[in-house]
This record gives structure tokens, sequence and C-alpha cells, in this order.
């Protein structure tokens, strides 16, 4: 007789199976980390590839979407999180064992999905794409965050805000702490706007159409999205924002580039330029920083009206394109060229208008570009400012005396803003400029808290819109 007890048989070994959803916002992530890519740029062929195939649904797609616009935008609160369940530094952990993780924490803290829901399935995940040791860790992992709701853990992690107000904003509202300290110095106040300011870069932005005058119209752009899925512009008349999402390309008027998907701060930069009075010629129009061609298009229909030509300039030959497809069909004379501002092919005094949408941080777009937010240092700033001051300088000496010249920047660093027309207006770095402000503020109807002027800066939680800053100049000699 045998007295050794039975053993059990082994389970069955499991293949993992893969979630197309999760498996493929995991894809975007690693391609975000992994080739400084980004996720708008990204996300919209996968999901694309993934309806080609079948494997998602219009449910499915969004889902998609949230997960990896979601756990970009909250990145560094859920950092803090992860790192208080573990028992070694963050830093040790391996990026895509992180982007798992961080992805489990925003269903869990961040969306309705059920707990056992979330858990599960990112733990699936990592079995696909980290293996059977590495899933075992983000279970463990993900179970130690059930313990407490986002309140809870944000409770915990962050220091208090009377000890260290920039930090516990930071850590609250997923920002670097710089950039914290960089919004709150631009936008000035108390806490209040400033947590609005930094709650407002983390909501989804709308999708903001722009109806080109002479090629399109707000009422056709309505009635092709439909009266349920339209709203009209705050601030911009040639606005149609998208209500309930959707596919901009799936419209004709902007397959034909007669209308496109334009930020109403952008939109309400072109027009503010196009609006200044303007004594003597006005048919040379100049957008200095044309890539990739919003602005450029909106301005060439806006030149054309009046019988003025715009020249659109841009470094990058790639850009240029952009541009050149922006522009096609624009009833109006127009020219697109591959030139750098900075050294300018044109003669001084050229031009009666000019645009200068100079690079920069970015910090203006973090609610679309929410990745950039982590990728971006102080220090980058130092590289762009000879760039800004340059392009600015070259732009006062291309334009006639009496004409104006418009310095925009998607960014409301001071830095890169009020600091930069400061410094070329007065000469530091380079030779003065005889030029004057004009008050922005008349040339932006019915925008509400726009400052003490002349310039205009634009904020997320006050208008809608990205952080647009707009300098409007004119040469005097």
């Amino acid at each position: 007789m045998n007295d050794q007890p039975r053993r059990r048989p082994a389970k069955p070994h499991r293949r993992p199976k893969k979630d197309p959803v999760r498996f493929l916002a995991f894809e975007a992530l690693r391609a975000v980390d992994e080739r400084d890519a980004y996720a708008n740029l990204v996300l919209p062929p996968l999901l694309k590839k993934a309806r080609a195939k079948g494997d998602f649904d219009g449910r499915d797609a969004a889902l998609a979407t949230e997960l990896v616009y979601g756990t970009l935008r909250r990145q560094g609160t859920y950092d803090a999180i992860v790192a208080a369940c573990i028992d070694r530094p963050l830093r040790e952990v391996d990026p895509p064992v992180l982007d798992v993780l961080n992805m489990g924490v925003h269903q869990l803290l961040g969306t309705r999905i059920p707990t056992h829901a979330a858990v599960s399935a990112s733990v699936e995940l990592a079995r696909v794409v980290l293996g059977e040791g590495r899933a075992k860790f983000v279970n463990a992992v993900l179970r130690k965050v059930t313990a407490h709701d986002l309140d809870g853990w944000v409770e915990k992690v962050a220091p208090p805000y009377d000890e260290d107000a920039e930090d516990h904003l930071a850590v609250v509202h997923s920002h670097p702490r710089w950039i914290v300290s960089a919004l709150w110095d631009a936008l000035g106040g108390g806490r209040a706007g400033i947590e609005d300011l930094l709650e407002a870069d983390n909501e989804r932005p709308e999708v903001t159409l722009v109806a080109r005058p002479g090629r399109s119209t707000t009422e056709e752009l309505v009635k092709a999205l439909g009266e349920d899925n339209s709203l009209p512009g705050r601030w911009s008349p040639y606005a149609v924002r998208m209500a309930e999402g959707g596919e901009p390309g799936a419209l004709e008027a902007v397959r034909e580039s007669r209308a496109g998907v334009q930020d109403e701060g952008s939109q309400l930069v072109a027009a503010a330029l196009a609006a200044v009075p303007v004594e003597g010629r006005d048919s040379r129009w100049l957008d200095g920083c044309a890539g990739p061609g919003g602005k450029a298009a909106l301005l060439a229909a806006l030149a054309a009206e009046r019988g003025a030509t715009l020249l659109a300039a841009e470094k990058q030959p790639h850009r240029a394109r952009l541009v050149e497809r922006a522009l096609a069909g624009n009833p109006g004379p127009y020219q697109v060229i591959t030139a750098d501002g900075t050294r300018p092919p044109w003669l001084p005094g050229t031009f009666d208008r000019i645009l200068m949408d100079v690079p920069c941080s970015g910090l203006g777009a973090l609610r679309r570009r929410p990745e950039s937010r982590w990728r971006r240092r102080a220090e980058d700033l130092e590289a762009f400012a000879p760039l800004q001051r340059g392009l600015l300088r070259e732009a006062l000496k291309a334009v006639r005396v009496g004409g104006v010249v418009g310095y925009a920047t998607c960014s409301p660093h001071l830095a890169e803003t009020r600091v930069v027309v400061e410094d070329v207006l007065k000469g530091r770095g380079g030779e003065p400029v005889e030029a004057e402000w004009i008050d922005a503020r008349p040339l932006l109807p019915g925008v509400p808290a726009l400052g003490v002027g002349p310039d205009v800066q634009l904020w997320p939680h006050l208008h809608g819109t990205d952080a647009m800053y707009l300098a409007l100049l004119r040469r005097t000699g």
C-alpha cells in the first residue's frame, strides 16, 4: 500500500490572452517613451490599423485613447503612488513595467472600470508583454494601490501645501515642479488660479475646426457635423467645436483643406494680426515660421479677401510640405518657400504684415501633448532664446515702416514671451529696433480677462484655448 500523499495534477499552462485595446495603448506608450513620439501622432494610425483588422469598434477606440492620454497626463501623480507601493527606487523599475503599472493605476483611480477588472486586465497585459515573473510584480503593486482612492493616495504622497506649495501642486496636478513654478510666475495671483490652470492642462481638449474664409463657412461645418455634434466657437468667428468628438478628416471641407483643425487661440492670433489698421500699402504678408500651416492657411484666406499675397516661409522642408498641403486651393495668390527667418532671402522693408509664431517650449499646449511636460527641461528655454530673439529682430527689419509684426508663441513662459519682446526692442543682444507696442486687446473682441496689455496671454482655464501669447509691434523707423 502506498502511503505517499497523492499529488494534485499540475494546472495546465494557460497562454496569456491578448487584449487588443490595452495592448494597443501599451504600444502607444512605448512609442512615446522609446522614440520621443507624440501620442497625437502615434495613436491615430494604430487605431486606424486596428479598425481595418476588425479588432476595434468606437468604444474600444475611445477606451484606448483614454488609457493613453489619461496615463500620460497623470504620470507624475501615478509615479508617486507607485513609488509608495514598492521597496526600491522608482528609477530602477524598467520603463515597460512602469507603463503597465501606470496604465493600471489610471484604470483603478482615474476611470470607472471596476477594481477587479482593472487589476486582472493589467496583470494579463503584463503576462503578454512582460512575462510571468513581472506580471506577479504588477499584480502585487496594483493590489496595494487598491487600498485607497485617488484623493486618499494624493493625501499620502503629496507634501502639504503649507510646507511646499509648488511640490504639492506638482504631485496633485501631475506637472514637473519647474513648470508649476514657471506657469505660476506667468499667471500671477494666488492658489486658486494656478490650480485651475493645472487642472485645465489635465482635461481632454475639444476638437475645434476653422472655416477658412472664402473657402468654407461655419454653417457648412455645422451642417456636415450635425447640430448634435457642433457648438459655435467661443471667440473666433471662424470656429466650430465638435461637441462629441469624432474624426475631422471625414469631413469633405477638411479633406479639401477648405477647413482644418485649429485651436481657437491660434485662430485669434492670426485674426488679430490681420485686423490691425495699417496705413498705405497692405498687399504683402509674411508668415515667417509657417509650419505646419494652420495659421498660414487662415492668413492666406484673409489676405485673399483683400487682394493681398501671402508668403509662407518654413525652415524645415517636411514642414514646408505640410504648409503647401494646408494652403492648397487657396483662392488668392500665395507662395510657400523653404527659408530660415534668421537668414532671410527677402529684402528689408518688404512686407506690410508679418507673423512670427516662433519655435518654443510648447508649455501652452500641455493638454494636447501631455507627454511634453515630462520631456522638457528648464534649460531647454536657453536653447530657444537666441532663435526667438533672432526671428523677431529679423521680422522687424523685414516689415516696412508703418507695418506690423505679430510675435506669437504657444507658451506662457515669461522668458519666451514678454522678456523676448522687451529685449529686442531695447537692443539687448543686438541693435535696438525702432518699433512701438500696439494694444492687442481690442483686436480680440469679446474675449475677457486679457490682462493689462498691451500684449495678450490666453489661458486654457480662462478662455478654453491653448496658452497662446501675442505681441503686436508697429515699426516706426
